[in-house]
């Protein structure tokens, strides 16, 4: 039977307290803070780094398939799950599909590349992602943040295994955007909660229940995904959890309510904490519910991400003011200084898709010394067409140098332009990102995230940048 074999986070590391918001509008604000995607981040690269979590020191020729799941993918009519394989380096033959459109998508994948590695018997990654945008000033505007998530499901020693699922459809308007709405509407709110929200994800968790012959206190742990606090406390209370029963932090103070990333988001954290033996009750809403009973086994602690939830909390970094949130959302028009006209092509793209997108160096087989991009000449011993492939991307580097430009249009100036001596030996030319301007300083050590550049050509252009090891 299929199991989780790993998992991975990742949250962006800027935060906006909610303190900033509610002085935006002159009231009220709430206690915790909200993940924030930078400027040059969406659902893509925010699930490749994920991932990338999850996959640390993972064999990834064994992978045969990928889920990338998001009700925010950067494009309507092109796989983003192709993209982030062909990102992570993985077989051109695995199956790969974007699952989206509903916030129960988390939870639904998760099921469903259950039942695909148990039919292929293989491994299923899913990346889970979501950067969703409700309206300036709305009340689901300090509960709404960023994140995702990462399983790797399949056969072997996995960390927790399947014990039941239950699933209820309900039609209602409560949580929509159409193909021309930018913000996310909903209804009246207390409705919505109770005829949507506590009355269908009551019925799927009593149904998985009685489905897996468990009562609610023999449970140990209890993720309930939720889109404020309040109904998170609303549904503790209709579900009698029992005094033993861990109910898992909502992240709801310290990430926000992440879309169709949030329940595996809660999920990871939940099995951070777990030990062997425990049942974990997993529970999404989103047009219906899901519930999920998960059993641990002897093998939970050693599935872990590099950083997993837990690390990236750790790394945060307060958002300048809530005025800049709105220029990273492109919500306000700032007049930047003059672009630079640089187009793009997909042909070149296509040519040099290993240099850019899975940051592939090479490494002369005759003399030994690296480069990047790509070089059909070596630059030391003037080989010809006599090099390996050097994977860069998980390698970590220092600061050669750097020059901070202000003139350079982009959302947050100013531009730290890097000179970084990678640890295989081949020096690169990038941008930095997620850093203090002032804090920069020579042979600071970095490590590399895959990162939005710009759009040009009617696509979007991606590439790897630097930034600081925190």
């Amino acid at each position: 039977m299929p199991g989780i074999l790993r998992y991975g986070a990742y949250i962006p590391s800027y935060r906006l307290p909610g303190t900033e918001i509610g002085d935006a509008w002159a009231r009220r604000g709430s206690r915790g803070e909200k993940a924030v995607a930078n400027y040059d981040e969406d659902s893509l690269t925010l699930a490749v780094e994920a991932a990338r979590d999850c996959l640390d020191g993972w064999d990834r020729s064994k992978i045969d398939g990928l889920f990338f799941v998001s009700t925010t993918s950067p494009y309507r009519e092109k796989q983003g799950s192709s993209l982030i394989a062909f990102v992570l380096g993985l077989r051109s033959d695995i199956l790969t599909s974007d699952i989206d459109h509903s916030l129960r998508a988390g939870t639904t994948a998760l099921e469903m590349a259950k039942a695909c590695a148990q039919a292929k018997g293989g491994s299923i990654l899913v990346a889970f992602a979501d950067t969703r945008t409700v309206h300036p000033g709305a009340p689901q505007e300090p509960w709404t943040g960023d994140g995702a998530a990462a399983f790797l499901i399949g056969p072997g020693r996995c960390g927790a295994e399947w014990e039941s699922f239950a699933t209820e459809s309900n039609e209602m308007m409560d949580t929509w955007r159409t193909q021309e709405d930018r913000f996310v509407r909903s209804w009246e709110d207390r409705w919505v909660k109770q005829h949507g929200f506590l009355e269908v994800t009551g019925k799927a968790v009593d149904r998985v229940l009685e489905e897996s012959g468990l009562s609610v206190g023999q449970l140990d742990h209890a993720v309930l995904c939720a889109p404020d606090s309040r109904s998170h406390r609303q549904l503790a209370s209709r579900l009698e959890l029992g005094e033993d029963t861990m109910l898992a932090d909502p992240l709801l103070d310290s990430v926000g309510a992440a879309g169709a990333a949030h329940a595996p988001l809660m999920l990871a954290n939940a099995l951070e904490e777990a030990g062997s033996g425990e049942t974990i009750l997993l529970a999404g809403y989103g047009d219906g519910a899901d519930a999920l009973i998960l059993k641990t086994t002897k093998h939970v602690k050693r599935m872990r991400g590099r950083r997993a939830v837990k690390g990236h909390l750790a790394r945060g970094q307060k958002l300048a003011n809530y005025e800049r949130y709105l220029w990273y959302r492109r919500l306000v028009d700032v007049d930047p200084p003059q672009a630079l006209l640089v187009g793009s092509s997909a042909t070149v793209l296509w040519r040099e898709r290993d240099s850019v997108l899975r940051l592939h160096g090479c490494r002369c087989r005759t003399c030994g010394q690296a480069a990047f991009p790509i070089q059909r000449i070596c630059n030391g011993c003037r080989s010809k067409d006599a090099f390996d492939e050097l994977p860069l991307a998980e390698a970590r580097g220092k600061l050669f140098t750097y020059t901070l430009d202000y003139l350079a249009s982009q959302a947050d100036p100013p531009l730290i332009q890097s000179v970084v001596d990678l640890e295989p030996g081949c020096r690169l030319y990038t941008s930095m990102t997620d850093a203090d301007a002032d804090a920069v300083e020579l042979e600071m050590e970095v490590e590399m995230t895959f990162r939005r550049i710009r759009k040009a050509e009617g696509f979007y252009n991606y590439f790897w940048k630097c930034r600081p090891v925190r």
